[in-house]
């Protein structure tokens, strides 16, 4: 009677294949992961420029619509409105990233992933990550393209920003995941749970409006909105405020929604099926 080998026993009866099946640690796997899933978007850049199409929208007919409501100059409005679109930009980038991912549950990519000899964590940490590469393209497309209407904003400002930025939207980017696991078999939650919570998440941070002129509940709502300290601090950080108390608080929110979003993704990965 012959035997086939499994995963701990290589062919010739040695046991050398379990250490090759081993997976090699978290960092290599999510370096290893984080390349496989920027490559989609390497070939297909076209993907970065749809996505640019709501922001660009905004910034052509908001961005002169605000100067006119508020009286500024038109390069004044944008050195406030410009950062807020960035982080929309986050925002609707990072919050839509499940949505692959629970394409790949559905077509059955992710069960093939989930037995190869690669970290669960890793398979989260790497996703979360790569998501920043077409955050940071795309902001520096909509800074560029801003510069016409006059926005000039602080060089080394812009970097920390967008750095600060990159750790929110892994945190944003590890929730959108777990959302995905979640609601595999009904992939109808998943966009009821996001629509229903991206748009008073955009409208309660300010980054279209001054909310110094809205209602005093809404004022309230916003100071629960992690992403209105996001806006608060990308709005300092662009203007070359580095002394502004709003970008600690922006710096901490990041780094609170990248912990509580890395712990939750992890976790539902390791748990997925």
């Amino acid at each position: 009677m012959t035997t086939v080998p499994t995963a701990r026993e290589s062919p010739d009866g040695s046991t050398g294949g379990a250490e090759r099946a081993r997976p090699a640690g978290i960092l290599h796997d999510s370096v290893s992961v984080f390349v496989r899933e920027l490559r989609p978007v390497i070939r297909d850049p076209f993907s970065l420029v749809f996505s640019l199409m709501q922001p660009l929208m905004f910034l052509a007919f908001f961005g002169p619509l605000l100067g006119g409501m508020t009286g500024l100059p038109l390069d004044q409005a944008f050195q406030w409105f410009v950062p807020g679109i960035v982080v929309m930009i986050a925002l609707f980038g990072t919050a839509m990233t499940g949505s692959n991912l629970l394409f790949e549950i559905q077509s059955g990519a992710h069960e093939r992933m989930l037995v190869a000899p690669v970290s669960r964590s890793a398979l989260m940490v790497g996703r979360a990550c790569k998501e920043m590469v077409p955050l940071v393209l795309q902001a520096l497309v909509i800074s560029g393209v801003a510069a016409f209407f006059g926005f000039r904003p602080s060089l080394a400002g812009m970097a920390v920003g967008l750095a600060i930025l990159a750790v929110f939207g892994v945190g944003l980017g590890a929730l959108s995941y777990a959302l995905a696991i979640v609601s595999r078999n009904r992939d109808w939650m998943f966009w009821t749970v996001q629509q229903g919570l991206l748009f008073p998440l955009m409208l309660l941070s300010g980054m279209l409006l001054p909310l110094e002129a809205g209602p005093r509940w809404m004022q309230v709502l916003s100071r629960f909105n992690p992403l209105t300290y996001m806006v608060d601090a990308e709005r300092a950080l662009f203007n070359g405020q580095f002394g502004d108390p709003a970008v600690a608080a922006g710096a901490v929110a990041a780094v609170v929604l990248a912990a509580l979003g890395l712990t939750v993704g992890i976790r539902a990965m390791r748990n997925s099926i």
